[in-house]
Parts: C-alpha cells; structure tokens; sequence
C-alpha cells in the first residue's frame, strides 16, 4: 500500500494548503522514507528512536533547525494521519520536541550608512522631496512600512514635531519626529505634495505619481533604487531603518520601555532583541580594539 500517496490526496482532499506547504510535506515525507529503505526499515514500522535518530542525522548533515522543525511536523501530519486511519495504533512522533528555532537578529546601518542612504533622495521636485520626507521620517520614528504609507496629513503635528501612528489593531501611539525630518516633511508639503496630488479629498500624507496610496511594493523599490545608488553593501529592507532606528537609540542611552512604545510593540521581549544586537555589536567592537582581547 502507497501510504504517501493516500497521505497526499488526504491533505489535498481535506486540508486548505497551500501549494508550497503541500510540496513541503510531500518532499519531506520521501526524504524520511528514502532514509528508513536505506536502513531497511518501513513507514509503519517507524517507532520514536528512529524518528529521532533521523532528526539527528539531518541535524549532522548541516540542516537548519527550521528545517529540522519543518521535517518533523511533516512527519508528525503524517503519521497522525496513519494512526486516524487506522493503518498504525502508535503515533512515533507523539510528544517529540521540535527544536527551538533561533530567531535571526535583523540587520541594521551603522549611523554613516543611514546618513549615506539618506542624503542619495534630493528635494529639488515632487520625486525627490517626497522619497526624501519619506526616508528621514521612516528612520525618526521607526514605524513600519505599512504604518508609513497609511499616514495622513492630519497625523503629522509639524509645529509640535510629533505624528500619530494607527496601527492595524486601531491603537494609535504619538511618536516624536525630530528637526531634520520636520524640515524636509515641510518641504514636502509646502512645495511639492499637489504635484503629485491636486485632490483635497485625499488627506494621504505620501501618495504615488498617480495621486493614489502608495503600496508596500512601491516603497520597496524606493528603498532599492537608493540603497543601489549610495552603493551600501548590506541588504536593505523597508524594515532595516525601523531596526537601526531602534538599535541606534539603545547605543544612545534610551531606555527599552520608551523604545517599545515608540515601535509599538505589545510585548517587550520583542523590543529586547534590539538589546542583544547592540551587546553583540559592543562584544565585536572589544574584540576588534582591545590590546587584550
């Protein structure tokens, strides 16, 4: 009996997967089976040590632990399927861990790289000022990208120098902005917004050459066309100014509450891993200077 092939029309007949999930699982399933024929074993006579003593082998081979956790909840659908349908009485995988994946720290600019990618916009016309107002606002605040194009005029308080931010789940915290984005927010405003929108019904903040919302895509490639032109060798994200924002305050003495406030992050563990950037980038900067180190 083809179990992989009853497993698969199960998922495909029953389950709302999408296609690279089901390629997923279908891939990890014959790798498992391929590793149990080469140690003359079959899928329903699987028992716990084997399901573990494969996750070592791919742990060996030099498999990421996200990996490793993706092959066993494979393994885990699978034989929860096989125990449903009554072709095994024991699920092997039954209470197996999966192993912690470690969360990657994101990626950030020194301050002479987000000074760098921050002067290539020059706000001479309706293009340059707004990508311009655009970029020292997203590295003043550290709002996301999501939260940077949904702005409204009505959310920026130039004279206080603070904006509103409306999150998704409609919270909304005020954010200081600083001079330097003040000054080019005006700019912008003052001299170039109708230009690219002439309808006063539209109170977006930022809005694209036709006078519409801007997308994410469409900021996505702001940020590469510049990042290209100040010829910065790290990869950029909308997200990577948001980081550095975060990190470059912790260098500068800010406390971790303000910073999760500011970022709104529900949780503070979230806003701690900032912490850990800025003790590693300490720990390089000793090992590289130190006479000693």
């Amino acid at each position: 009996m083809n179990y992989i092939e009853l497993f698969l029309d199960y998922l495909i007949n029953n389950k709302e997967l999408s296609a690279n999930t089901l390629e997923s699982y279908k891939r990890d399933i014959r790798q498992f089976e391929v590793y149990l024929r080469e140690h003359s074993l079959s899928l329903e006579k699987v028992t716990k040590t084997i399901v573990i003593t494969y996750l070592i082998t791919l742990q060996k081979t030099g498999k990421a632990t996200s990996t490793i956790s993706r092959n066993l909840a494979s393994i885990r659908c699978f034989y929860q399927f096989m125990l449903n349908e009554r072709y095994m009485n024991v699920d092997p995988s039954v209470n197996l861990e999966s192993p912690k994946v470690e969360k990657k720290l994101p990626s950030v600019l020194t301050k002479k790289e987000v000074e760098l990618l921050l002067d290539q916009p020059v706000p001479v016309d309706a293009k340059g000022s707004r990508d311009k107002a655009m970029l020292e606002l997203l590295y003043a605040t550290g709002i996301r990208v999501s939260e940077l194009i949904s702005l409204s005029i009505n959310d920026v308080d130039l004279i206080s120098g603070l904006i509103i931010c409306r999150s998704s789940d409609s919270k909304s915290r005020s954010i200081p902005l600083g001079n330097i984005a003040v000054k080019y927010i005006k700019i912008y405003l003052n001299e170039f917004r109708k230009k690219l929108c002439s309808n006063d019904s539209n109170t977006l903040l930022f809005v694209n050459f036709h006078g519409k919302k801007m997308t994410r895509q469409g900021f996505w490639k702001i940020i590469k066309y510049y990042s290209a032109k100040a010829n910065i060798n790290k990869t950029i994200t909308p997200h990577t100014l948001r980081h550095s924002f975060a990190v470059h305050l912790i260098e500068n003495g800010a406390d971790i509450q303000s910073i999760q406030e500011m970022l709104g992050h529900s949780d503070i563990s979230t806003t701690q891993v900032y912490i850990r950037l800025n003790k590693n980038k300490i720990r390089e900067v000793y090992s590289k200077t130190h006479p000693r180190a």
